[in-house]
Order: structure tokens, then C-alpha cells, then sequence
């Protein structure tokens, strides 16, 4: 199976565009990821910009309103939030979301979804922030839904913290069985259980190797807890891989970065990174994502491009 590659849009920061080009901008990223090769394309869901990428007061565009906008601008790269907070919304609503997402991209939706994280914008929106356990009871009452609405005509469905009364979800989503479902998160005990429950796709982030194999280990035994086939389930990681032809142009890359990305970055050439996702993928890790605050330009992207033929056994231009 080929290496599956997403391109991440957590920043919308341009300097020098101004509000009214800013989506122009994001559309111009995808089309040139699309175009590289990417079989993702991926927004947050949040309403403030995330430490780690920036200041919160940073332009943060909403993840739905954007998709759906990007689905008119592409044609062949799925679609996703990476990820879905699963507090923000509704689960039917969400279900209802991503079918609408699924219906204006003729069926290139994903459900990315976790249990949230930022306190700050659940205070600044008015939005419950219940403790991790009550976030990770919700998420999967809402996988259970968003999947019955999904498959079913008029399900139902009663839990703990929501229901549905013979929900309608028309129109169907155009993928059978509906969207694919992305889990973002590599807790251990509940959210890889989760996974292996619900998910066709697994998002952690990149980090050393053989802490990534124990954690597959134990997703492997949540599978064989749940009687699922572990190799049904996509494994994806999130890089932050600066990617550059020479040490000058690695070091204006690194300089763009926060402090907090800067110390998790790696620095590479386009054949040393083939040869670093070489070994995740040796070890079971069939996909991998990259960011736009380290893929900022198109020339940039286009360098990921020929990443991506590498790995994927294809020739890459001189």
C-alpha cells in the first residue's frame, strides 16, 4: 500500500495579505499540495490560534465554512479537521457537517475527531469543559452516532450525555458506509481503544521510534480486545519536517518557526527524509502530515512533492 501523505493547515498567517485574500491564500496552498501529491488536506478546529504555532490572537478561520470552500477549489485531495473538538458541536450536527462536506466534494469528507483540548476558547466562546474522562465519554457517544448516521436511514440512540430519535441525515453521504474516521490522540487506555472500536485512521504525532512501536503494540491489543483486524486501521504521524536543498534555506525555514516547534523540528533533504520515513514505515506507520508553517511557500510544497514521489518509489526530477 502506498505512503499516505496530509497536508495540515494550522496557521492561517500571511503577512502582507489582508483578511479579504486571506481564504484565496488557503486555497492556494491546497491546490498546490493537491498538486504535489498530498491525499490530504486538513484544517484545526479551533476558533483561536494554538500555542506552539503562534499567538492566540492570530487569524483562525472556521474549520467547516473552510472545508467546504476548498472542496469547490479541489478535486481529488480528501478533506478533514485535524481534529474535530469533540465538545464544539452537536454530534448529529458534526454528522450532519461532514455528510454536507462529503456531498459538495463528491465523497472526499473524513470525520477527524478528539477529545479537545484548549480550555481557553471553550471559556472564551461560553463553551462546556467538562474533565478529560466526561470529554472521552463523549467521544465515543459521538463516534457511535456520527457513524449510525452515517450507514442508517432513521437511527437511534440513547447514552449518557446525548441522543438522537430516529435522526434523519438527508442527503446520504456519497462514500459507502460514509466518511472515513479519523481519531486523533494516542492515550493509551481510552482513546487507542477508541480507535480500534471506531476509527479507519490514527493520527499521533511523530516522536522516537521505539516509543511509537510500544504504542502500537498496545492499539494492537485494544484490536484484539475488540476482535478488529489492526491492519483495517490507517497509522499516521505528524512531522515537523523542514525540508530544504541546502543549510541556508533550513535555517530561514527553523527561524519561522515558534520557539516550541522549533526545538521538535528536524532538518532534512529530500532523500534523508525519504530514508527517515523509510524506517516509520518499516515499523507499521503507513501515513505521515505536514505543516503549512514549515511548508510556507510553493516552492516549498512542491519540494514535499518530490518527497512524496521518492517514497512512494517514483522518480524525482534532477
Amino acid at each position: 500500500m502506498a505512503a499516505f501523505f496530509g497536508f495540515h493547515m494550522p496557521s492561517f498567517t500571511f503577512p502582507g495579505v489582508p483578511s479579504d485574500s486571506l481564504f484565496d491564500r488557503v486555497a492556494k496552498n491546497a491546490k498546490a499540495a493537491e498538486k504535489a501529491g498530498f491525499d490530504l488536506v486538513t484544517v484545526m478546529d479551533h476558533f483561536y490560534q494554538i500555542r506552539g504555532i503562534g499567538p492566540e490572537t492570530e487569524p483562525m478561520m472556521e474549520a467547516y465554512t473552510t472545508l467546504s470552500a476548498l472542496a469547490t477549489q479541489t478535486s481529488r485531495v480528501k478533506l478533514g479537521t485535524l481534529v474535530t473538538g469533540v465538545t464544539y458541536r452537536n454530534p448529529a450536527l458534526l454528522a450532519k457537517q461532514v455528510t454536507t462536506l462529503d456531498v459538495i466534494s463528491k465523497g472526499r469528507a473524513i470525520l477527524g475527531i478528539g477529545a479537545a483540548w484548549n480550555e481557553d476558547e471553550h471559556v472564551g466562546y461560553g463553551v462546556e469543559f467538562p474533565p478529560i474522562g466526561q470529554r472521552m465519554d463523549r467521544l465515543g457517544e459521538t463516534l457511535t452516532i456520527a457513524k449510525l448516521m452515517f450507514t442508517e436511514d432513521r437511527p437511534s440512540f440513547e447514552g449518557k450525555h446525548y441522543k438522537i430519535d430516529r435522526a434523519l441525515n438527508v442527503p446520504r453521504p456519497v462514500q459507502p458506509g460514509g466518511p472515513k474516521i479519523l481519531i486523533g490522540g494516542s492515550g493509551e487506555r481510552r482513546t487507542l481503544r477508541l480507535l480500534a472500536q471506531h476509527g479507519d485512521i490514527g493520527h499521533w504525532f511523530g516522536g522516537p521510534l521505539e516509543e511509537l512501536k510500544r504504542k502500537k503494540q498496545i492499539f494492537e491489543e485494544h484490536c484484539e480486545a475488540v476482535n478488529r483486524d489492526p491492519s483495517e486501521v490507517l497509522l499516521t504521524l505528524g512531522m515537523t519536517l523542514v525540508l530544504a536543498e541546502n543549510d541556508k534555506d533550513a535555517k530561514a525555514l527553523i527561524d519561522g518557526l515558534t520557539p516550541e516547534r522549533r526545538a521538535m523540528a528536524m532538518t532534512a533533504t529530500v532523500p534523508q527524509a525519504a530514508e527517515l520515513l523509510g524506517k516509520y514505515m518499516e515499523a507499521g506507520f503507513g501515513g505521515f502530515t505536514f505543516n503549512n508553517n514549515v511548508l510556507q511557500t510553493d516552492e516549498s510544497i512542491a519540494l514535499a512533492g518530490d518527497l512524496i514521489k521518492l517514497v512512494r518509489g517514483n522518480p524525482v526530477p534532477a
